[in-house]
């Protein structure tokens, strides 16, 4: 994939999902919602940033995917939606979302065993160097502050967060970065591009002492759940679906290439 593949996609065109040996079918909205693919077990949704995954105590009037999914599907005599897993309220992209427990309980194990495939865009300040490899750190999640932050030697509650990572596209000032998931601990992306001094545009929670803002203002972190490939399940069959970049984001870009 080069950079340039990567151009600002027409708004219009919201979401995509190739089924392997099936067709492709373009995303729908309903209620305000991204539909990219939908059937009798699950739904995909292309979440926009600054809509929560699933409400929050803390966030009482900040919507969410989930309850707008509950609305939608009473109107469809449907129950509520069942949780997979979950995206930052200020990231985009790609959430699926179970129709029944035992859709849900396929989905999640494939989660905790790390097979889907989670590729997402984040556009980072500077150049990250090498230009791909892999990080790799043990986080200690803080209940207190709700942040996720580097472990010290010998702490028990330390977990291991890797990715893989591939520089598409340097910038002015910025680099438009592929990441592609091997563990998925809460802002993982985030605070790994932190740590090495590439924190994302837009960052406001994980940003290295001392670190500037920037000549380029960006109002949530750039960060774009972009792919997601799963097994379906009800039938196994490989789904591999894809949000486009959002026009946000595809503004900046723009910006940061002249």
């Amino acid at each position: 994939m080069s950079g340039r593949s990567l151009a600002p996609t027409r708004s219009r065109d919201r979401g995509r999902a190739i089924r392997r040996g099936g067709t492709l079918r373009r995303g729908r909205r309903r209620r305000d919602l991204a539909v990219v693919y939908e059937d009798e077990s699950i739904v995909v949704i292309d979440k926009p940033a600054g809509m929560l995954s699933v409400p929050l105590e803390r966030n009482p009037g900040v919507p969410s995917v989930a309850e707008q999914l509950v609305e939608r599907f009473r109107s469809h005599g449907k129950r509520r939606p069942f949780v997979v897993h979950r995206i930052d309220q200020d990231s985009s992209g790609l959430v699926v979302f179970a129709k029944d427990a035992q859709a849900q309980k396929a989905l999640v194990d494939q989660f905790r065993r790390r097979e889907p495939g989670r590729v997402y865009l984040a556009v980072v300040h500077g150049e990250p160097d090498p230009p791909n490899g892999i990080w790799r750190d043990r986080l200690v999640w803080d209940e207190r502050a709700l942040i996720q932050r580097a472990a010290r030697p010998g702490d028990r509650a330390a977990e291991d967060a890797v990715c893989e990572y591939r520089v598409v596209e340097p910038l002015r000032g910025a680099s438009l970065v592929e990441v592609r998931l091997q563990t998925g601990r809460r802002n993982q992306i985030r605070i790994q591009a932190a740590l090495r001094g590439h924190s994302l545009l837009g960052e406001r929670r994980y940003v290295p002492p001392g670190a500037t803002a920037g000549a380029v203002r960006f109002r949530r972190q750039a960060l774009h759940a972009w792919r997601l490939t799963f097994r379906h399940p009800r039938d196994g069959r490989t789904m591999e679906l894809e949000a486009p970049i959002p026009p946000d984001i595809a503004e900046l870009l723009v910006r940061l290439r002249r």
